[in-house]
């Protein structure tokens, strides 16, 4: 099989960056709009055919192959290499169909939101960028490659977010965003480094071989207890936390919500945030295998407390993108302990799979949930709950969009959301009891600030809209039917015979007791938010007053923010940097100052040796052979 025409698929929208980008004065908006929409589609046709011929023709012996191609660009030593290509495996081919799904319908959603705009062509052009950059990650076939891509993804989300560049509180959430991920991606720089300065690789295949484990020849580098390698995968994990907005990188996240709508959902679906969990999953092998899987049981908890942590700030948001926000930081969650409570081999990787399951199903609804906010935004001019309400009457299809999403997301029965996250749960219960009752107590409070979201925006009061508020146009509604259509249906994809830790296929059961528990707990979020914000009432200030202190510590989000400021300002800049700024004046700078000032002085006293005056080198001669004579005469007297 020959899949070498893939490569085909990310420079397809490189290609509409390049034009765009240079000729977005010369391009008329509205053939600039339909060129991005229809360069994506074409990407999305060819991802589409990729799965289908792969998933058909893929499979020796019941087992999937991987197929690369790729050209070596930088040589080091023989076997230490950068190459540069397209690696086709099954994750590799979700993440496509994913990618490019997701960028699709953000292209021709946005030819109607961003109509308008002076920007628009530039728009376009950076979505194309970003486009590119996520389809180059997903196909790397080494991990510097993967970090270039990586790189390039955090550049053109700098470029997005701070797409209102006139905007102060754009360019602040762009600038927060770049740098906050520039400290995680500094770890994963040194653990690509580390591990292949000891393995001498940077090739995915070799570092994840279960059989050869290159990573066994030199378990006995150690440093504080760990492997050498051990290291370099909690390094390299720090750069998916960034990424993926885990604790504690995560603060960059709810500021995103600054760059137009259509952005968050690219962003927050299918795109940046999950490149983190990719990333995991592509080197899951090396996680597992090596020392017991201890950087896996990091992974594990890091992803619950996200979760947990998230959901509980979601609950107290008003700002509707930022409830969207950390719903995504939540859910993100539930993919890493997914992928840390995973076993490898068959069935035991049930959490392997349900991570990239709910990977998949998590991109369709979320993607759905932010351009239906979009819409909503989009008629009332403002992102925040108190100024919406009873918008079922004048948004027909957003709103049944909108509520399909939210069913997803809380795990109702027989949508998409419910049977991956019904996996995740059935692997936790398996693995870790803790991580598993955490998750539970995550999907109550996932079904409560959804519902909580839907009934405060599409029921509660008619706030009396100085415009009659009206249903967005078709470029806006078709993209939320599609995607309201896979949040239902992408759940009945028997997902475990095509994704896997070990490459091969096994059957997946739902466990109907796990699941009713889970569906149970849902069911009681919705049911209080029904209670609480079906219409108003004095309920949910009741509330936040009951829990007074504890309310408005998580209402401020834990004051990660403030933690981050002080840490930065009064110990970082008052104390380390003001420490060092005296140091390099009064130390530095004088020793240097002195030092010149005492040439300047020796040379005005000795200045006058070299006047240029006959009389005054006749002198010194003169007082120069005297000086010899008497030392001459003292030592032959002597």
């Amino acid at each position: 099989m020959d899949f070498s025409y893939t490569i085909l698929i990310p420079l397809i929208p490189l290609a509409l960056f390049v034009i765009l980008g240079l000729f977005s004065k010369k391009i008329p908006a509205s053939i600039a709009g339909w060129f991005g929409s229809f360069g994506l589609g074409t990407s999305f046709v060819l991802s589409l055919y990729t799965a289908y011929h792969y998933f058909l023709e893929g499979k020796l012996n019941g087992v999937y192959q991987t197929f690369i191609y790729k050209q070596t660009w930088l040589v080091f030593t023989d076997k230490l290499h950068i190459d540069l290509g397209v690696m086709i495996d099954p994750i590799s081919v979700m993440m496509m169909v994913v990618v490019t799904t997701v960028s699709f319908m953000v292209h021709i959603y946005s030819r109607g939101y961003m109509h308008g705009d002076d920007g628009y062509t530039r728009f376009f052009a950076y979505l194309a960028l970003f486009s590119f950059s996520m389809l180059g990650l997903v196909l790397a076939t080494n991990l510097f490659q993967m970090y270039i891509f990586w790189e390039l993804v955090g550049a053109s989300s700098f470029l997005l977010i701070g797409y209102y560049y006139t905007k102060p509180s754009a360019v602040a959430a762009a600038k927060k965003a770049f740098i906050v991920t520039r400290f995680a991606d500094l770890g994963f720089l040194i653990g690509i480094l580390l591990i292949s300065y000891y393995t001498g690789t940077f090739d995915f295949q070799e570092l994840t071989n279960p059989e050869g484990m290159l990573i066994t020849s030199w378990a006995s580098y150690s440093f504080m207890g760990l492997s050498v390698f051990t290291w370099g995968l909690i390094l390299i994990f720090m750069g998916g936390v960034g990424k993926s907005a885990m604790l504690p990188f995560h603060i960059w996240l709810p500021d995103a919500m600054e760059g137009p709508t259509p952005v968050s959902a690219l962003i927050h679906a299918a795109t940046m945030v999950v490149a983190g969990v990719y990333l995991v999953a592509r080197l899951f092998p090396a996680y597992y295998f090596v020392e017991g899987g201890f950087a896996l049981q990091i992974v594990a908890y890091v992803g619950a407390i996200s979760s947990l942590v998230a959901a509980l700030i979601a609950v107290t948001q008003t700002d509707i993108k930022r409830v969207l926000a950390f719903s995504t930081m939540s859910q993100i969650g539930y993919m890493m302990l997914a992928l840390g409570v995973s076993k490898y081999e068959g069935h035991e990787g049930l959490g392997y799979m349900a991570s990239m399951f709910h990977l998949f199903t998590h991109a369709m609804f979320k993607a759905l949930l932010f351009l239906g906010a979009g819409s909503v935004i989009h008629a009332v001019h403002s992102n925040y709950m108190k100024d919406m309400g009873s918008l079922r009457k004048y948004m027909p299809i957003t709103h049944i969009t909108f509520l399909i999403a939210a069913l997803s997301i809380a795990g109702f029965p027989g949508f998409a959301g419910f049977f991956s996250k019904d996996e995740i749960l059935v692997a936790a219960f398996e693995s870790n009891k803790l991580i598993y009752y955490s998750s539970v107590l995550v999907a109550g409070l996932t079904a409560f600030y959804m519902f909580r979201l839907y009934f405060g925006i599409f029921w509660g009061e008619d706030t009396k809209y100085k415009h009659t508020p009206h249903e967005s146009p078709l470029t806006m509604t078709i993209p939320l039917i599609f995607l309201a259509f896979m949040s239902i249906f992408g759940g009945y994809i028997p997902f475990s015979q095509f994704v896997t830790a070990d490459l091969t296929p096994f059957t997946a059961h739902l466990d109907l007791p796990l699941a009713a528990i889970a569906s149970s707990v849902g069911i009681i979020g919705i049911i209080i938010a029904f209670i609480f914000y079906k219409k108003p009432n004095e309920l949910p200030q009741k509330f936040a007053n009951a829990f007074g202190v504890v309310y408005k510590f998580i209402y401020n989000k834990l004051y990660f923010d403030e933690l981050y400021i002080f840490v930065t300002k009064k110990i970082l800049f008052g104390i380390v940097a003001f420490s060092a700024s005296w140091f390099d004046k009064n130390v530095v700078d004088s020793s240097m100052i002195g030092i010149g000032n005492v040439t300047v002085s020796v040379s005005n006293k000795i200045k006058g040796m070299q006047s240029g005056k006959l009389q005054d080198y006749a002198m010194s001669f003169v007082g120069g052979i005297v000086v010899i004579a008497m030392v001459v005469f003292y030592i032959w007297i002597n």
